[in-house]
This record gives structure tokens, sequence and C-alpha cells, in this order.
């Protein structure tokens, strides 16, 4: 027979039956207060519920999504006593946070790093320029199918290990095509470059919602993305004076290098954060798992205590690992988790105009090589300094976009009289994200396509350099500023497994920019220069109108998915509670079994 302590008038301080409880609150109240002690950092759930007996924490409404096995990141908001959002310090996040921007910085370099090259790679192999562009085409495949695979093992396993292993594919595939003679050997190899360096954005994101709640998030979000859009803006540069001074090979050594010098401190110096494995980051990884300079001091903490506090501190870490291990549920990546997120309306219509953001910048930046050598004959130096003004803008969108985010989610929250809970994070389930982030999209979007409609017509007429140069400035300003709000959005509607939701806007975005960029120059051929980009812009602001309606019945959306998870938990609560009935049934059974044999014998 079960016991759970109870505090009402009739039976305070006493153990009663569980089975003369079942239509008492104190069930469920206790049941309540185990789901949001677990919820919270990450803790063991006790065996016995009299453990939980002393928690008096509000439950919010959904613990758990049994579609990715872990607890849900912004329930906390509910919390108003309790552990914090993230143990980490200010300057912990910080540190953390710049890392990864170091790692999300790597995979559009790589992209960008590559153009200045073709034009050699193309006389070197004896290849036609088709099939070099097919090079560039494949690696944005990749880019946006390898985050599904990495992004649903870091929700899982943790974001370590599986930065960890993305590197080392990365530093693998760079040195292959340091060395490589061959077209095939070519296009296979920047498809696994592209493999290991791609998950670490979806990563990225995931880290950043790790360490950050919802009403501080967009500044982090605002250095990452400027780390991400540093790329496009460096990575020609770097590849133009590398190429026309040391050969096309020095382009790859120098990627081998940029991601050593990374992975070096990041194994040892950034700790684990994956909710699933440390919780708010207050639970110990494994020992695999830790940081060189965690395990020193997890080791000086131990010899530190004397014997019987070591082996109940070893044994607490140990219950508090196992409990989050056994809700983890470890399995192979499964890729379709991003298809699931895809599939549902809000986000479908967030992703897909966000896609449509990202192949109008990046159709602009892929013809610069073809269009600026014929317009202003540059060489490969030349054109990729062009690149500067367009990733000098988005760097700075990425900065002040960040903080505007911030400043627009305290004023929607005043606004609704909703109190920001920055130590704990905030329940976004009744809460208008989507006004709170898309509100100051608007004249960002109509800038900028303006813009992008007028550079067509400056490069059909070949106008003065400066005239383009200013006008890509304004166009990373201000439309790549709107695919980072986007893509900050895309986090805030998933919070239960931001990798995969990133991981989910990668693929949708690169798909459709890898059909634009393979077409690019045959629309500028077959259009004309000046309505190609025209066109593009066009169809950029006729689908704006997809925003309206994520904000007129996204939030909508959003509350069907909630209780359609909501259901789901609690079929997979009274699933678990069954099994272990009738795992203690069988228990008992055996040892009433041994018991018997043994009064025979």
């Amino acid at each position: 027979m079960l016991y759970i302590y109870c505090e009402d008038l009739a039976f305070a301080g006493r153990y009663r039956p569980v089975s003369a409880m079942a239509q008492d609150d104190c069930l469920k109240d206790a049941e309540k207060a185990e789901e949001i002690g677990a919820s919270l950092q990450g803790a063991i759930v006790l065996e016995d519920p009299a453990a939980t007996s002393g928690i008096s924490h509000t439950p919010s409404p959904h613990t758990d999504n049994p579609e990715d096995g872990g607890p849900d990141l912004e329930q906390l908001a509910a919390v108003t006593t309790g552990p914090p959002y993230s143990a980490f310090s200010t300057w912990k996040k910080r540190y953390i946070v710049i890392m990864v921007t170091w790692a999300a910085f790597v995979s559009p370099t790589s992209a960008n790093i590559y153009f200045p090259a073709m034009n050699p790679l193309k006389e070197e192999l004896g290849v036609s320029t088709t099939l070099i562009n097919l090079t560039l085409t494949s690696y944005m495949i990749f880019q946006g199918l390898a985050p599904t695979i990495f992004g649903d093992l870091g929700d899982m396993a943790g974001r370590r290990p599986t930065y960890i292993l993305a590197f080392i594919i990365y530093l693998g595939a760079n040195i292959g095509l340091a060395l490589q003679n061959s077209y095939a050997a070519l296009f296979i190899l920047r498809c696994l470059q592209s493999t290991g360096s791609s998950g670490a954005i979806a990563l990225g994101y995931g880290v950043v919602a790790d360490v950050s709640s919802s009403a501080e998030r967009g500044k982090y979000m605002g250095i990452l993305g400027a780390g991400t859009m540093m790329g496009p803006a460096i990575g020609p540069v770097i590849g133009g004076i590398l190429t026309q001074f040391l050969g096309w090979r020095s382009v790859f050594w120098f990627l081998v290098i940029v991601a050593g010098c990374f992975l070096v401190p990041f194994a040892l110096t950034v700790p684990e954060t994956g909710r699933n494995v440390v919780g708010n980051g207050s639970v110990p990884p494994q020992g695999w798992n830790m940081t060189l300079l965690e395990w020193f001091r997890l080791r000086k903490e131990l010899k530190s205590v004397d014997g019987l506090s070591r082996s109940v501190t070893a044994e607490d870490r140990r219950s508090q690992q196992a409990a989050l291990a056994k809700r983890r549920k470890l399995r192979f990546p499964n890729p379709l988790k991003a298809i699931h997120i895809i599939m549902e309306k809000d986000m479908a219509v967030v992703l897909f105009y966000n896609a449509l953001i990202y192949t109008a910048f990046y159709d602009m930046i892929s013809s610069i090589p073809q269009l600026f050598q014929e317009i202003y004959g540059f060489n490969d130096l030349q054109i990729g300094l062009c690149y500067l003004p367009f990733g000098a803008g988005c760097a700075l969108a990425s900065f002040i976009n960040g903080r505007m985010l911030d400043r627009n989610y305290k004023r929607v929250a005043r606004q609704i009289g909703f109190t920001i809970d920055r130590k704990h994070g905030d329940d976004l389930r009744h809460f208008p994200i989507e006004r709170a982030r898309l509100e100051i999209i608007w004249p960002m979007l109509g800038f900028g396509f303006s813009c992008y409609l007028c550079y067509g017509w400056v490069i059909e007429k070949n106008a003065n350099l400066a005239a383009p140069l200013i006008l890509q400035f304004l166009i990373g300003f201000t439309v790549n500023g709107s695919f980072s709000i986007l893509s900050t959005l895309v986090v805030d509607l998933y919070p239960q497994s931001p990798s995969t939701a990133t991981a989910a806007n990668n693929l949708v975005r690169c798909l459709i920019g890898a059909g634009g960029t393979a077409i690019i120059n045959i629309m500028v051929d077959a259009m004309g220069r000046g309505w190609c980009f025209t066109f593009i812009a066009l169809v950029c602001i006729a689908a704006s109108p997809m925003l309206w309606v994520e904000l007129k019945w996204g939030p909508g959306w959003r509350e069907e998915r909630w209780l359609r998870m909501d259901k789901a938990a609690e079929a997979q609560k009274r699933a678990e509670a069954v099994e272990d009935l009738n795992a203690s049934t069988e228990t008992e059974t055996e040892m009433e079994m041994e018991g018997q044999q043994s009064e025979k014998e």
C-alpha cells in the first residue's frame, strides 16, 4: 500500500493511504509539486511522495513535451520562488554566447570565403561554371539538412558533445578539401564541410535559449546573429586575399586553423548548457561531458569535505544525473522532428516567409562576383572587398534589433499588465509574443525591399560603384535585420526544442535559398538585372501579409498546439503510472515467492 503525506486540516501531519484520498485535492497538489520540482532544474523526482510535501511552487499548466522528450524551457515563468531560469552568472552567459557566436560564424564564412576561389578552382580542375556553381548549391542543401540531425541530437544528448562532433567532421572535411585534386572530391567534401559547420547555427540558438529567458533573449540573439551575418562580409574579403596571394588551397587551410582555434578552448572551458542534461546549469554533467575547469573544481570540492559528506554529495549528484538521463531517453537523432515542426501552422507561416527573405538577400550576394566583374572589371580581391558594406549592415542590424526586440517586449508586457520575471523566466503561453516580435518589422521590410528594388536598377544602369555599395549596406541592415527578428520568433514559438526549431528554419530557408541561388544567374540573363531584382522584391512584398496572418491567428494556433501537448503529456503520465504499478506489483510478487521459498528451505 502506497502512502502520501497530506497537509489538509483533517489529516495534518499524518500519512494516508492513496486509495482513501482518490477524490482529495491533496494528491493532485502533491503530484503538481513533483512536476514543478522536476521541471525547475531537472532535480530527481523521488518515489516517496513525502519528499515533495514541502514544495509550494505554483505549477505550470504543462510540464513535459512528449514529442521532444524534455521539459518546456519557458514553463518556469509561473514560478515565483525557487531556482532561477539559469544558474550561470551574467559574465558566464556572455562568454558562452561569444563562443557559440564564434562557432556560428564558421558556417556562413565557409560558404562565402569560397566565392573568390571559384574561378581559380574552375580553371585548375577544368570544369564549367555550372558545375562549380553546383558545389555552392549542394553546400546550401546540406546546410539545411544537417541541422535537422545535429539540432535533435543537441536537444537530446547535450550541446557540448554535439558541437565537438560537428567540428571534428568539419576539420576533416577542410583538410581533405585543401589536399584534393578532382571535382568529385571537391563536390563530396564540400557537402561534408557543410554538414559539420551548419549544425553550429542551430546549436547556437539552442544554447541562447538554454541560458537566457525570453525577456533578455533579444540581445543575446542579436550577438549570435551578428556573428552569423559577419560571414558574408568578412568571408569573401579573406577569401579574396588568400586566393590572390597564396592560392585557393590556402582558403581551406585557413578554415582548419579557425576551427582548431575554436575547438580547443571550447572543449576546455565552455560548460554544458542543455537543460535536458544540466537543468538550469546547477546539475553537474556526467564526467565525460565536463570541461577541464569543471573537473578540477569538482575534484577540489570533494577533497575539501569529509568522507561521509563526499559520499552523500556524490550520491546526490548521481541521482540528479540519473533523473535527467531517464527523461532524455537517448535514441538516434530523428531528422523528421524538424518536418513535424514545419507542419505546425503558426511555424509554417513564419518559416516560409523567413525563407523568402533569406533567398532574396542570398540571391543578391551570390550574384555579386559575376555582376561586378562584368560591370567594373574587378579581380577576386576587389570583389571580396565589395561584400564589406553588406556585412557591416547585417552586423549593425543584429546588435540594434536585439535591443529593439527586448525594448518592445517590455513595452507590450507593460501594456497588457504582464509581469516580467527575468530570474525565473516568463510563461509565454498567454503572452502575445507574435505581437512583441513583429511590431518592429514592418518599417524595416518596407524600406528594405524598396532599396532592393533600387539596387537592381542601379546595377542595370552601371551606376557609380558607391550607389550599389550604399544600397547593399541598407539592404543588409533592413532585410537581413528582418530575417534576424523572425529567427528569434521561431525560437520563442517552439521553446521546447529550440535547436530543432532552428534546424527546421535552416531546412526551409536553405532549400528555398539553394533553388534561388541555382537560377539567379539564369534569371539575370533572361530578365535583365533591373527586372530580376524587381521581381524578387515584389514577390517578398506580395507575401508579407503572411506575417499579418501570424499576428491574427498565430496565438490561437499556438494554443491549439499546447492543448495537444497537454493531452499527450497526461496520457504519458497515466501510462507511466500503470507501468510503475505493474513494476511494484511484480516486485511484491517476487518478494513473496522468495519468502515462501525461504520458509520451505
